[in-house]
């Protein structure tokens, strides 16, 4: 039987925790959670993590929250190091590509634990966007790479990973959501609140520094939102609402329908009623592949292209202007019936409990066989190219 805590989920952002809550749950007692705050806000609190079905953290780090990205990390690998020489796992988790992944990874590698990373081989090939260089960083010190497409394998692959390390195991981002969809009675007080019938509006959000840090660009974007044929809900991201004080586009802002960020239950109800939707968010990319939505996706990379390849996402920058691909959507008033028979591409809604089934694996010494991805049920175009 599983010892109390030996597993040591290191997480640090809420989308870290709304993906791996279903692993600490299915660990049950053998987890253990430990929240680098690297995004720390009251709306991460104990009250969150309980939401989920989560324990509150066995450890929370200190100083982390709101410190540079050097910071971040290497305050993160000090404190990690402390705690796994005092309470030595026989396993640590990491999830993604954020700051506390990348001090989870390197915090195992330097006390000689077994690292298991979920969500691995995304690649952008982008080296402007730190979460590429968080990725490639984990991966060199992974042990075990949970891939959630074969795509992310084949990243792995070309990059000398052995196959003997890698598992297809879909992205538990699918059940997150599925759990996270309300009932009818909570979907219809959301749009009532909101002001909305049907999928008569556009739901955007704009965060990035690629398309928020230069007031031409950021310009650009609201203008073309403003100039759409539906209202268009707007959360506005700290970052964003920052850089609209900064470069007085208050006037642009106004004339859409802005809100504050709206939390996991809102967001998906809006989502997944709207007629389409606009963002620069990789987990919207994930998202609208399992609420059957079109997507136009504002930026120049991405790390997640299964979502384009199968028709749910179209990419373009925001120099490139977003009015046209737009207007194609609208165009096809049949698009959404077509995406309703496609599936995911990030998996069947059981990545959670194979990821669990092979922490539990790695702590017994044992490791499963290499995935047949047949066996799956996933439909994947395998090899993707990239262009």
């Amino acid at each position: 039987m599983a010892n109390r805590h030996e597993v040591a989920v290191v997480l640090g952002t809420r989308p870290e925790i709304i993906k791996l809550a279903g692993v600490v749950r299915t660990l049950g007692e053998t987890a253990r959670v430990i929240f680098t705050a690297q995004h720390y806000q009251d709306d991460l609190s104990d009250v969150f993590f309980r939401s989920l079905g989560l324990p509150q953290p066995y450890l929370s780090l200190a100083g982390i929250g709101g410190a540079s990205r050097g910071m971040q990390i290497a305050q993160g690998v000090d404190q990690l190091v402390q705690h796994f020489e005092t309470q030595r796992p026989h396993l640590v988790i990491v999830q993604g590509d954020t700051n506390a992944t990348s001090a989870g990874a390197q915090a195992a590698n330097y006390c000689g634990i077994p690292l298991l990373h979920v969500e691995a081989g995304l690649r952008s090939y982008d080296r402007d966007m730190p979460e590429e260089i968080n990725r490639k960083v984990v991966s060199v010190m992974a042990d075990v790479h949970c891939a959630p497409t074969v795509c992310n394998a084949n990243n792995l692959l070309a990059e000398g990973i052995l196959p003997a390390q890698i598992r297809v195991t879909g992205n538990t981002i699918v059940e997150a959501t599925w759990d996270a969809i309300p009932n009818a009675e909570v979907s219809s007080a959301v749009m009532s609140t909101y002001g909305v019938d049907g999928d008569d509006f556009i739901l955007a959000t704009i965060h990035r520094p690629e398309n928020t840090d230069s007031a031409l660009r950021l310009a650009k974007i609201l203008r073309e939102l403003v100039a759409l044929p539906y209202p268009v809900i707007f959360p506005v991201h700290p970052r964003t609402a920052a850089r609209v004080r900064e470069f007085g586009l208050d006037h642009l802002i106004d004339r859409l329908r802005p809100v504050l960020p709206l939390d996991r239950t809102t967001f998906l109800t809006l989502a997944r009623s709207a007629r389409l939707l606009i963002s620069d968010s990789g987990g919207v990319l994930e998202e609208c592949t399992i609420l059957k939505k079109p997507l136009v996706v504002v930026r120049k990379s991405t790390e997640r292209p299964e979502a384009i390849s199968t028709g749910f996402a179209v990419r373009v920058t925001a120099d490139e202007g977003i009015l046209d691909q737009v207007s194609r959507i609208l165009a096809d008033p049949g698009l959404c019936e077509v995406l309703k028979r496609v599936p995911s591409p990030y998996g069947d809604g059981k990545a959670t409990e194979r990821i669990a089934g092979i922490a539990t694996a790695m702590v017994r010494g044992e490791m499963p066989p290499f995935t047949d991805l047949d066996s799956l049920g996933l439909e994947y175009e395998q090899p993707y190219v990239y262009q």
